[in-house]
């Protein structure tokens, strides 16, 4: 009998995830946010300024009465060419292999179902991650990993790998620019089936000649998130 797949096994579990942030869809709404050249309002010295590009963040979901933005899985982006930290070899990475959720700094962040904390770290990078948490968690027969990116480095105070997460906890916090690899304040989340050896750490974007690599073992992250179907389109 053939295995199941992961992303067969998160539809099927579609009713058993807990919200990762704070969101009532009865009450409030989502921006999606579009980051690649489509998007003219862009340009490469609003990107690179990261007190502009937050100006821009919060303008665009205040003029949109959205309390978050959210999108980029598989997005081919501009963005990242704020930061040598995603050119290295001569082809840059560019398609964002997880689902930003942009945000106040504080918003917290909760588990989506029990797991255990596989690793954590401060990948203090222009750009980086910053502050990382990743879960692994098992549904079935099938593990699999949860990241949890640019977070305050307060969420990492007492952390211990191993420690048991309950679904719906609190675990953690959108970080601000010092400590979340310079960005305006948001979540990077993540799916990641096989780990490898990568610990406190896992790419967010790779190489468009590699995506479909990448992207299959980070399947889509709405599959736990399910924020896709109240975006303010």
């Amino acid at each position: 009998m053939a295995k199941m797949s992961l992303t067969q096994l998160l539809i099927d579990h579609r009713h058993d995830f807990h919200p990762v942030v704070p969101f009532d869809a009865n009450t409030e709404r989502l921006y999606p946010f579009d980051f690649t050249e489509k998007n003219r309002e862009l340009n490469p010295s609003l990107i690179a300024d990261t007190e502009s590009f937050a100006r821009y963040i919060l303008q665009t979901l205040r003029l949109h009465h959205c309390r978050y933005g959210i999108g980029g899985y598989g997005e081919h982006r501009i963005l990242y060419a704020r930061s040598t930290h995603f050119d290295e070899g001569q082809e840059p990475r560019r398609v964002h292999l997880g689902t930003d959720i942009w945000g106040p700094a504080g918003t917290k962040v909760m588990v989506p179902l029990d797991g255990i904390v596989h690793s954590f770290g401060f990948n203090n990078n222009d750009s980086d991650y910053g502050a990382t948490i990743i879960l692994s968690h098992r549904l079935g027969e099938i593990s699999f990993h949860t990241l949890y990116g640019h977070l305050s480095l307060n969420s990492l105070k007492n952390l211990q790998e191993g420690a048991r997460l309950l679904k719906g906890e609190v675990m953690a916090e959108f970080g601000m620019r010092f400590e979340n690899g310079n960005w305006p304040p948001h979540l990077h989340f993540q799916l990641i089936e096989d780990m490898g050896d990568w610990k406190g750490d896992y790419p967010g974007v790779c190489r468009f000649s590699q995506q479909d690599r990448w992207l299959q073992n980070s399947p889509d992250p709405d599959l736990i998130l399910q924020m896709g179907k109240y975006l303010d389109k």
